[in-house]
């Protein structure tokens, strides 16, 4: 008569252990890679930034100072309306839409042209701070000077608030790329401030334009008579 083999607890532990590992590693094999799982993404992202550093532009003056040749220093250098500066030996040059390093450089690569490798300082003297514009339905449309970072939602409390006819769902954030493009994105605020959910509150840069239009009732309001409920005749159904 054979014996039945009863494993022995211990074994049975083994034996468990082995088990619960194989199937964890099927499961790990089955489930989706990171690199499977969709990418949020967000319209920030999508939004290109322009540079946060300043750029020159018409009506800024910078000093320019050789630490090597000083007889070629010049202060106050305007920048005309064509963007062009007028420069001691070297003649007009083309600054404007640059910036402090790119315009150092500029500068460099003009003044090779008579001095052995030249150090060039720029220091800005006088500029346009920087600003953004507030547009549509809010109380106080204008040009605001910014003070550190001010993000689309801080900047319509600047301006003001949204006014009873604005359309909270839909405002527009309005950045220059270049002399010819200008990028959109649209922003729901509304959504943004029912959530909670600030990541989509983007920061503005200089130059930018906020603009709130206004909603579907506003649009049609001034085509409503104002009557009181008493003046209303009810409808004759024949």
């Amino acid at each position: 008569m054979k014996k039945s083999f009863r494993p022995s607890g211990r074994l049975l532990a083994v034996l468990l252990a082995a088990c619960s590992a194989c199937f964890g590693q099927q499961a790990l094999s089955s489930a989706p890679k990171p690199a499977d799982t969709p990418k949020s993404t967000t319209s920030n992202t999508n939004f290109k930034d322009r540079s946060p550093r300043y750029h020159i532009e018409p009506g800024d003056t910078f000093d320019v100072t050789f630490d090597l040749s000083p007889e070629f220093n010049q202060t106050a250098v305007a920048v005309q309306p064509d963007g062009f500066v007028t420069l001691r030996s070297v003649g007009d040059i083309k600054v404007a839409g640059q910036t402090v390093p790119e315009l150092t450089q500029t500068l460099k690569t003009a003044y090779s042209k008579i001095l052995n490798d030249p150090i060039i300082s720029v220091v800005l003297k006088d500029f346009e701070k920087p600003y953004f514009v507030a547009g549509g339905q809010v109380a106080k449309p204008g040009k605001y000077e910014m003070h550190g970072d001010v993000t689309v939602a801080q900047a319509i409390e600047i301006a003001g608030g949204f006014q009873s006819s604005a359309k909270h769902s839909k405002v527009y954030l309005f950045r220059r790329v270049d002399d010819q493009w200008t990028e959109t994105k649209l922003i729901n605020v509304k959504e943004m401030e029912k959530k909670g959910d600030l990541r989509e509150d983007a920061f503005l840069h200089s130059g930018d334009m906020i603009f709130v239009p206004k909603n579907t009732y506003s649009k049609i309001d001034r085509f409503i008579p104002n009557l009181s409920m008493g003046t209303y005749m009810p409808l004759q159904v024949p």
